[in-house]
Order: structure tokens, then sequence, then C-alpha cells
């Protein structure tokens, strides 16, 4: 008998020793100390965690536990701790909020946090040592991410151990049903040793009053910078209702330099600074917030609450490591006198459209009261905001009749509320040398208007002919824009009118500009080119043209309104200056308006409202002209050059909006390119191409990259795993792919941080052959037994002792992630500014730290302007 319990105690042990092999390697991190915290059967995927994304990444999901605040402007923190002891990097943050609920979110590191509750009142603070912000987030700002290399630093033996989650609940009315929340954020963290570290500089006003009734209060803020060099790439700005526009600037040599500016009353996400920046020693970082107190019947003061004001200006940098400094803050005007000097545009509120404004910060929507320059209120619809990332390519689709169409001409190309794709053509007329005189006034009158319908709605899928109008009405189509309604808007270089039609109307809904006339004032327009029309205010917006350089501005009843630009001078184009103004997109999100201006192959963008030129986009690949331009919401932007020159490729392109970057290029493969003439594109990345030489219309689809991909929101990049779009899928409830799916579970399937069908798969795997081995060893006995008699119980004694002592020996270890990332050594840095944030996000600046004399090496080479 006892030989038999031997056995099994071997068994037992090859037992052990076979799961320690397919031990989790989640496993190994050490948890949060309360890894069985309760959840609410709510909060979805909060009972994991830790995600293994791969043998060096992981997603850390840091989410409130179920909580209902009972009253408005609660402050509830909760903490989390670092579930590995070597340092990591932190490289990507995915907020997992609504603004229907939580008015903004702030992220700490700190070692100590304020409280070992499962979360609590912030008002007893977020942590008791010194604290490092890492993030902030309010109003559904988009993912925020960090340039390849940067990384916030923490765990090891310098940095953070614990993160502290703090969420501001607004206006508590929307938790009438008494559900619970479980808003955070997730991080990806890798424990990839980043050369870059970043850090976040706050520049906040702590003094600021705001009298009753005056239209404009400013709040300056000014500090001299007396670190090591720091590379500018991300900012935010944050007020409360009063805020119009918050403008952040570096100072040098009394030259202002504009790092970023923003409305407060927009996503007060991490918008990417348009053009680097670095900041050295000597300069001076300066702000200012633009108030108003009208509205308001007592004095304004800064504060936690929604009836005070904030003005903060965040900004995102990164250091060489070894000389990192991962938080700092400036709270003086140390020269009020400056701020006489500083650009006019800090002066000029931006105005925001209704479709922007959501609810106001979450608080007390009956106080906000809707004047000429403000806007109405909306409740909240809850929008996923989508990653821009570069994980596609561009290529036609082959097999899609619509090339096949017979088709004149094509000038226009829009996509209609349903998504099909309406094609603006000539029919049998044709825009050549004998078509105008040198006045600009059309010749061919006697061949009368194009008899074909001249509009056509196809079928995106099969290329069928929907409907179709547009006859007798035209002579030299050219532009082509639908606005939300599904109306068509038109133009006519032969006529010089830009018209409005209905989908189903015979007669046009509105004509601007005189038949066959062209002229230059606001009655007239000369070839006019392209038309957009804004979805909020209705602005009608026509580039015109090709003997005229200007945009004309309408309002939506066809009033003029304001024009902009002119003829390029000789030489090198400036900002405003147009040679063929010719297609136009608008920019929802920036509020901007750009255009492609074709001969000096390049892309202008606006502010729509003002016509404020903000940026221009040039590339060498555009060669010398660039003839269309549209834009996806989500960040991304199309555009096709025109006829070739010697040495120039006629192609399309795909570039990032905010730091003009061209992600990829694309050509057909069954025709060339002759003369494309117009692009639109969808939100799925399906593009159409109207080619006016060739006559056709290609359409191009967009196809995945299965390596290693890089992501991109408006120019923030970081590098992921294919897994982690499986992980976000499941973060977010999003759909993923089957076949996507299936890779990543296969490749996983032993990595589950929660028990489930694949532990039953691999206990039961393990389990047969165990069973098969019992019956072996029972059989086994049952013949030494016959054979060896008394002997066979010592025999098998010995042989077990043998067996057991290699069995414990290699029993010993086992898959441990720990000992393959301790070759990973951490630096060593300074601790982490204290911030004080007891109650709201108005931080004090208790310790900006002692300059440094040593002497500071050369900045690595800020990123390159993708302009040429």
């Amino acid at each position: 008998m006892a030989g038999l319990i031997n056995n099994l105690l071997i068994l037992l042990l090859v037992f052990q020793n076979s799961c320690s092999g397919f031990r989790n390697p989640l496993s190994v991190f050490k948890r949060y100390k309360d890894t069985t915290r309760s959840l609410s059967s709510e909060c979805l995927g909060n009972n994991r965690p830790v995600i293994s994304l791969g043998l060096t990444d992981f997603a850390l999901d840091i989410r409130m536990p179920g909580v209902t605040p009972k009253q408005s402007d609660t402050y509830l923190c909760m903490s989390l701790h670092l579930p590995v002891d070597e340092e990591a990097y932190v490289v990507d943050f995915r907020p997992q909020a609504s603004m229907d609920t939580v008015h903004h979110m702030l992220l700490f590191g700190c070692n100590v946090p304020s409280s070992t509750e499962n979360y609590w009142d912030c008002d007893e603070g977020t942590c008791t040592d010194k604290s490092n912000i890492l993030y902030a987030w309010a109003r559904n700002a988009p993912p925020t991410r960090l340039p390849k290399g940067v990384g916030f630093k923490v765990g090891g033996e310098t940095g953070s151990k614990y993160f502290v989650l703090q969420v501001h609940y607004g206006d508590v009315s929307a938790f009438r049903d008494k559900h619970k929340d479980c808003s955070g954020v997730t991080l990806h963290l890798t424990h990839q040793r980043q050369p870059l570290i970043a850090g976040m500089y706050l520049m906040m006003s702590v003094n600021t009053v705001i009298p009753p009734g005056e239209k404009v209060v400013d709040a300056d803020i000014a500090c001299h910078y007396q670190k090591y060099p720091m590379h500018l790439f991300a900012y935010r700005v944050h007020t409360h209702r009063l805020g119009k526009v918050v403008s952040g600037y570096r100072v040098r040599n009394g030259q202002w330099t504009l790092i970023g500016r923003q409305s407060p009353q927009l996503p007060q996400a991490f918008y990417p600074v348009e053009h680097p920046v670095d900041i050295s020693f000597g300069d001076t970082l300066a702000a200012r917030c633009l108030f108003t107190g009208e509205g308001r019947t007592m004095e304004t003061h800064i504060g936690g609450t929604a009836s005070d004001e904030m003005c903060n200006f965040y900004i995102m940098y990164y250091m060489e490591a070894k000389h990192a400094v991962s938080y700092m803050t400036c709270t003086q005007n140390i020269n009020p006198d400056m701020f006489r000097n500083i650009p006019q545009e800090a002066n000029i509120p931006i105005p925001v459209k209704s479709d922007m404004i959501m609810m106001t910060h979450g608080h007390h929507h009956e106080e906000t009261k809707k004047t000429d320059d403000s806007f109405s209120l909306k409740q909240p619809k809850r929008e996923e905001e989508e990653v821009l990332d570069q994980d596609f390519h561009i290529e036609e689709a082959v097999d899609w009749p619509g090339a096949n169409l017979k088709l004149g001409q094509v000038s226009g190309l829009a996509l209609d509320p349903k998504n099909n794709l309406v094609i603006f053509h000539r029919g049998d007329h044709v825009w050549d040398g004998n078509s105008f005189d040198s006045s600009f006034v059309y010749q061919q009158r006697g061949l009368g208007p194009i008899e074909q319908n001249t509009i056509l709605v196809i079928d995106p899928s099969n290329a069928d002919i929907l409907d179709s109008t547009g006859k007798n009405l035209f002579y030299l189509p050219h532009g082509l824009s639908i606005d939300k309604d599904g109306n068509y808007w038109v133009t006519d270089v032969a006529l010089h009118q830009v018209f409005k039609l209905g989908v189903h109307d015979k007669e046009p809904l509105l004509i601007l500009g005189r038949s066959l006339q062209p002229g230059s004032d606001k009655n007239h327009f000369c070839q006019p080119t392209d038309v957009a029309v804004d979805p909020v205010t209705g602005n009608i917006y026509v580039s015109d043209g090709y003997c005229n350089s200007r945009i004309v501005v309408f309002s939506p009843n066809g009033m003029f309104t304001m024009q902009w630009g002119e003829e390029t001078s000789v030489g090198k184009a400036k900002p405003g200056q147009f040679r063929i103004p010719h297609s136009l997109t608008l920019v929802p999100e920036f509020g901007q308006l750009c255009v492609a201006d074709r001969e000096n192959g390049r892309i202008q963008c606006f502010r729509s409202e003002t016509g404020e030129f903000t940026r221009e986009i040039k590339h060498k690949l555009f060669g010398r002209e660039l003839f269309a331009v549209s834009y996806i919401p989500g960040g991304l932007l199309f555009a096709v050059n025109g006829m070739p020159y010697p040495g120039d490729i006629v192609q399309g392109f795909v570039m990032n909006f905010s730091t003009g970057e061209i992600i990829d290029t694309f050509i057909p493969v069954r025709k060339s390119f002759e003369m494309p003439h117009d692009v639109v594109a969808s939100e799925d990345k399906t593009v159409y191409i109207g080619d006016a030489y060739a006559k056709t219309v290609w359409k191009f689809t967009s196809t995945e990259k299965m390596e290693h991909r890089s992501v991109k929101k408006a120019g923030i990049e970081v590098q992921e795993i294919k897994a982690e779009t499986v992980i976000e899928a499941r973060l977010k409830n999003k759909p993923v792919s089957t076949e996507s799916q299936k890779k990543w579970e296969k490749h996983h399937i032993v990595e589950q941080a929660s028990p489930g069908i694949s532990f039953v798969l691999i206990t039961t795997l393990l389990i047969i052959p165990i069973v098969v081995l019992l019956a072996i060893a029972v059989f086994i006995r049952w013949r030494k037994t016959r054979v060896y008699g008394a002997d066979a119980d010592h025999k098998l004694e010995s042989s077990s002792g043998r067996i057991l002592g290699r069995l414990q020996g290699k029993g010993s270890g086992g898959l441990n992630l720990g000992n393959f990332f301790a070759s990973h050594k951490s630096y060593s840095r300074k601790g982490f500014d204290r911030l004080s944030t007891e109650g709201s996000d108005q931080e004090k600046d208790e310790d900006d730290g002692t300059d440094s004399e040593e002497e500071y090496s050369a900045p690595p080479p800020p990123p390159v302007s993708s302009s040429s």
C-alpha cells in the first residue's frame, strides 16, 4: 500500500510540474492588494485589471468599482497598485468614460495613496506623498498617444508604485436611475526601456477674479524656464463655463511662438502641438485664459466647483532620460508687462458650434444663458472616438464595376446621407481651348445645356444607378457637395453660378451668381470651382475660382457675409494667396476649412468662422499641382494631385490632418490616372476618385497590414501589437473581425487571466494522461507483487525516492516573467514634485525644484515637419 501511495505522490508532482509549464504569465505579476475587489455586474471587464499584450507589454484597466455619487460636484478617488516590481513605461492612455456622467478625470502616480479603501472621497486627498499627474481627460476627449520612444516611467526603484484615479462627477442627475459608474482609463505599459521620458508641465492661475457682467477678463501666467531642454508635443486647456479661449506660448528673445490655442468648450483632449516647439534654459512660458463675466451676478473665483472657474494650460513634453523631470508647474506671472505684446489671437474667442457643445461641463444647465456669441445646449450623445491608425493601405477595388460606367468628363464627387456615391459629369460637353474667350465668357452657348442627366446616384457596392437628375440645367459642371439634408450644391464654370438642388425638385432651390456673367464682386463669380456647406451653421463657402482667387462666404439664405484670399504674388506663394482654389473640404472637429490650392501644389486651411489662416500642407510628392481634398472624421485627409509634369507621379494621398504627414499613397491597378479631378472618402476609408480625362470613377478600399502596426491619433504615435485590437474591442465592446479574434485567441489560449474555457481545456488534457499513468502504475504494482512478492515494496520505494528527488529539483522553478524582466535595470532620477489636488484639479506649486548648474547635452532633434 505504501508503494501505491508513493506512486500517487509521484503522479501528483508530475501534474504540478506540468501545470507550472502552462502557468499563466500574468500569475507572476504582483496584483493589486485587493484582487478580489467587489465590482458591480454593470462594470464589464473590471474583474481583470491586468491583461497581457505579449512578453513585454500589458494593459492595465483602472476603473471606479461601481459607484453612485449622491450629490453634484462629487470627487471620488480609487487606487491600483502597479502589478510589477520592475520599471515600466506608460505609452498609451485610453479613456473609458463619457461626459454624460463624468466632468473630468485625473490620473496620478505616487507611492502612498491617501486611503486603502476600495474608493474614497477625494476630500481626504489623493496621495500622502509626492504625486505626479500622468493624464487628464474631460468632455469625451479622444485617446492620447505618445510619440515613439517616449513613455511615462513608473515602478522600479524611483517610479510610482500606485496609480490614483480621481473622477469628478459634476451633475449627478444622470444617476437618477441609481446605476453604477465604472469610468476610468486603460493604460498600455511596456517593459521596453524608453529613451525619452514624458512629463507634464501645468500652467495655472490661482488668484484670478472675474467681476460680474465684465465682458472680457484676462488671466495671465508666465514663468522662466531654468531646466534642461524639453520638447513639447501635446497640450490641453481647461476652464469651466466662462472660459472662451486659452492660449500658450514660448517667449524667446521677445518672439512669441504658439504652443497651442483652443476653446475650453470643445472636447478637452490633449491636442498635438502643430509645429515642433522646444524649450531651453532662459525661455519664458506664457499662457492666457480669456473669460467673460456676462450672465453672472457675483464675483467668480478660481476653485473646484461648477460655480467657480479654472485656468489651466497643460503641456505634455519629453526630455532625455538622464535629465528627465516628470512634473513641473507654473502658477505665477513674473512679468505682467510682457502681455502687452501677446499675439492678438489670444484675445479673440473661438466660436463654438452647437453640435460641439454637448453640455456645459456637466453642471447646472439652467444657469447658462444663451447669448449672441455663446452656444446652445444639447443633451449629450455618447460617441466613441475612433483611433486614427495607420494599420491600413488604400488599394483599388478591382472588381468594382463602376469604373465601366459610361460618363462624360467627371468633375465632381460626393457622398449622400445614405453613403451612396453621387457623380457630377459633363455628358457630351467638353471643356477645351475653345470654351472661353480672354474675358472668361463662355463661347459655346449655341450647344445648349447638357441633355443628359449630369447627376448620378450610384450604389457604392455594385455601381447600379439608383437615381439621376440634372438634365438641361448645366453647360460645364464642376464642383459638387451634399449638405446634411441631402441637397446637392453644384458649380458651373460656364454659367459662373452656384446652385442648390433638392433631390426631387425640378427647379433649383437657390442660385448664386449671375448667369453667364463673370465678375469679382459679391454678386458675381468667375468660374467658381467648388462649394461646401457647414452642417451646423448652414454657411455656404464657394471657391472662386479659375479667374478669381478667393473664398466667398454666404449665409444659409444666400446673403454675402465675407470673403478672403488674393492672387499669388511673384515668388513664393504666401498664406491666403491662391492660384486656382480648386476644391474645398470642411474639418468640423477643428472648425476649419481646407482648400486645394491647385497651381500652388498645396493645401491651405483656415478658420471657417473668420477666414484666419491656420496652416499649409505641402509635400514634394504633390508635384506642381494638387487638384482635390477630402476630410473624414477622425483625422484623415485625402487628396489627389493632377496632370503629370516630368518627374511627377499622379497619385492619391492619405494624410494625418493634425501633422500633415503622408500616411499612404495609392494608384489604380486597371488603368492609370490621367487627370484625377475630385476625391471623396467615407468614414470606413473607402475612397472614390473621378477623372476628367479618363471619364471614369475609381473605387479604393482600405486593407489591413498584418505586421506590427503603428497607430497615430492627431500625430501622437505609439507602437501597438495586433493583440491590442482584440483587447480594445473587449474593453470598449467594439466589434472585432472573427479572423483577428481567432488568431489572437489561438496565440493567447494559455495566457488568459481569468479561469475559463482555456483552463478547462488544459486541465482536461492533463488529467487524461494522469489517469492513464495511474492505471499503468496499478498494473505495474500488481505485476511486481506477483513476481517479487515481499521485495516489491522495497524496490518501488527506492525507485520512488530517486524520481521524487529529480522532480522536486525540476519543479522548483517554472515560468517566471520576473526573472525575464530582471534584466531591465532602472535608472536613478529625482522624485516627483508634490501636487495638491484635494477636491479639484486646481494644483498648487509647492516645489518647483532647483535650477541645475550642470552643463547639459544637446537635445534630441525635434520631429521633422511634414511640410516641405
